[in-house]
C-alpha cells in the first residue's frame, strides 16, 4: 500500500469523483429528497377556480341587508362539481369546502350562521340567515396564492414533502432532478454468512451488507446491485461484470494487507488507489474507479470490519454520494464541538473517530472497548463520532472534541 494519507487528504480525493449526476425527469412520487434541477414556474393557478372556504351557502351579499333572510334553495354544490351554476338574487345555493362558487354570488355563509343543521345529506327547500358575514367572505379566489407563469420552486431546493405537494399543486407529474445515485455493493470475505443462518466453524454473520445498504438508502441512495464475495478475484469480476448502470460502488473488507485480499486483487488497476489513512478505526481505503459497461464508476473500498465500515461510510461515502445528487454543500461531514464526558486514549498519530454518546454537549464511548473495529452491535447505541485529532493521545474530562452526528433518523 502507499504511505499514509490524512483523513483530510483521503477525503479530497473522494470529493475528486463527486461529480453532479445528469439530470433525469422523474415521477414526483421517486421525487423525494432529490435536489430539483430547473426553476419551476406554475402551470395552473393555485386555487384553479374560485370556490368557497366554508361548508355553508353561497348567496349575495346584498340580500342580506336585513336579517335574519329567509332565501329559496336552488340546489347543492359539492367539491368535485363542474360548475356553471348562477345565483339569482334573492336565492342561495347550499355549496360543500373546495367547490366552484356559482356564478352571481360573492359570499358564503358557514353553516352554523344559518337554521340548518350540518351533516345533513339533502339541502333544504329555504335557508334562514341569522347573522351575515363581510361581503366578500369565505370565498377563495383563483391564483390568489399563485398565477400561472410565476415561481414556485429555485432550481436546488431539496425536495421534501411540502414541495411535492406544490409542485403537484401547479400541474406537474415529472419533475428534473438530480436522481438519487444508484450503488452497487460488494461485501468481501469467505467467512461471511447470511443473517440468522446456522453458523459453520469459523463464519461470522454478513452484517456489513446490511450495514451499508440501511446507510445508503438514508444518505439518499438507491442499492441498485450487491454481492457477496468470497476471497476469489474471478468470481467477483464475474459479478460485477452482469451488474446494471451504477454511478458509485462501495466495497466492505478485502483491501487489507493479508494474503486474501479479493476486492484489492480484483479491482488492482491505474485507476484505484489503496493506501492507508491515518485514522482509528478505518485505516485501510481504496478510491478511484472500476470499469463497469465500458465507463469508469467511482468506487470507495472500505475495511471489512464493521465500525470500521460505519466510520468510514459516514466521513467519506455519504459526502461522496451528497455531491453525485446534487447536494455539494453537504459533502463535508457537518462537524461540531462537544465535551467529553469520561476520559479515553487516543492512538498516537492517527486521527480518532470514537463512537459516542451524545448526551446534552457532553459525549461518551459508547463502550468499554472504545473504538476498536469490530464492536457491531454496540454501534447500534452510537449518535455520532467524537473526532480526536492525530496529535492528541489522551481525552480528559471536560476536552473539548469534534462531534459529527451520525444518527440519519433523528
Amino acid at each position: 500500500m502507499s504511505p499514509s494519507l490524512s483523513p483530510d487528504e483521503h477525503r479530497r480525493l473522494v470529493e475528486s469523483l463527486g461529480r453532479t449526476l445528469a439530470p433525469r425527469a422523474v415521477p414526483l412520487s421517486r421525487a423525494l429528497g432529490c435536489v430539483l434541477a430547473e426553476p419551476l414556474a406554475a402551470r395552473l393557478p393555485v386555487p384553479p377556480f374560485t370556490n368557497s372556504a366554508m361548508d355553508g351557502f353561497a348567496v349575495h351579499a346584498s340580500d342580506l341587508a336585513e336579517l335574519p333572510a329567509t332565501l329559496p334553495v336552488a340546489g347543492d354544490i359539492p367539491a368535485g362539481d363542474a360548475g356553471g351554476h348562477a345565483v339569482a338574487p334573492g336565492t342561495a345555493w347550499r355549496i360543500m369546502t373546495g367547490a366552484p362558487m356559482p356564478s352571481g354570488a360573492d359570499t358564503v355563509v358557514k353553516v352554523e350562521m344559518t337554521d340548518h343543521a350540518p351533516h345533513v345529506t339533502e339541502p333544504p327547500g329555504r335557508v334562514t340567515i341569522r347573522r351575515a358575514p363581510a361581503p366578500g367572505a369565505n370565498v377563495r379566489h383563483a391564483g390568489e396564492d399563485v398565477e400561472p407563469g410565476a415561481p414556485v420552486l429555485p432550481a436546488g431546493v431539496v425536495l421534501g414533502a411540502a414541495a411535492l405537494s406544490a409542485a403537484a399543486s401547479v400541474g406537474y407529474s415529472l419533475l428534473p432532478v438530480v436522481p438519487r445515485p444508484r450503488v452497487g455493493i460488494v461485501t468481501a470475505g469467505s467467512e461471511l454468512a447470511d443473517p440468522g443462518a446456522r453458523l459453520g466453524d469459523g463464519e461470522i454473520p454478513d452484517s456489513n451488507s446490511v450495514l451499508l445498504c440501511g446507510l445508503v438508502e438514508a444518505a439518499g441512495g438507491i442499492v441498485a446491485a450487491r454481492v457477496r464475495s468470497a476471497d476469489a478475484p474471478e468470481a467477483l469480476l464475474a459479478s460485477l461484470a452482469g451488474w446494471p448502470e451504477l454511478d458509485v460502488v462501495i466495497t466492505a473488507g478485502g483491501i487489507s494487507a493479508g494474503a486474501y485480499e479479493v476486492v484489492r486483487q480484483a479491482l488492482a488497476s491505474a485507476a484505484m488507489r489503496f493506501h492507508r489513512v491515518a485514522q482509528q478505526p478505518g485505516g485501510p481505503q481504496g478510491v478511484g474507479t472500476v470499469s463497469l459497461r465500458g465507463r469508469g464508476v467511482p468506487a470507495l473500498c472500505l475495511p471489512g470490519n464493521p465500525v470500521s465500515v460505519f466510520v468510514s461510510f459516514h466521513v467519506y461515502a455519504a459526502g461522496l454520494l451528497a455531491m453525485l445528487a446534487g447536494k455539494a454543500s453537504c459533502a463535508a461531514p457537518r462537524r461540531l464541538e462537544a465535551v467529553a464526558g469520561v476520559g479515553w486514549a487516543s492512538p498516537a498519530g492517527k486521527a480518532q473517530f470514537m463512537p459516542v454518546v451524545y448526551d446534552g454537549g457532553s459525549v461518551r464511548p459508547v463502550h468499554r472497548l472504545g473504538s476498536s473495529s469490530h464492536l457491531a452491535a454496540s454501534v447500534a447505541l452510537a449518535d455520532g463520532l467524537a473526532v480526536v485529532d492525530a496529535d492528541v493521545t489522551r481525552v480528559a474530562p471536560g476536552d473539548r472534541v469534534g462531534f459529527l452526528p451520525t444518527r440519519l433518523d433523528r
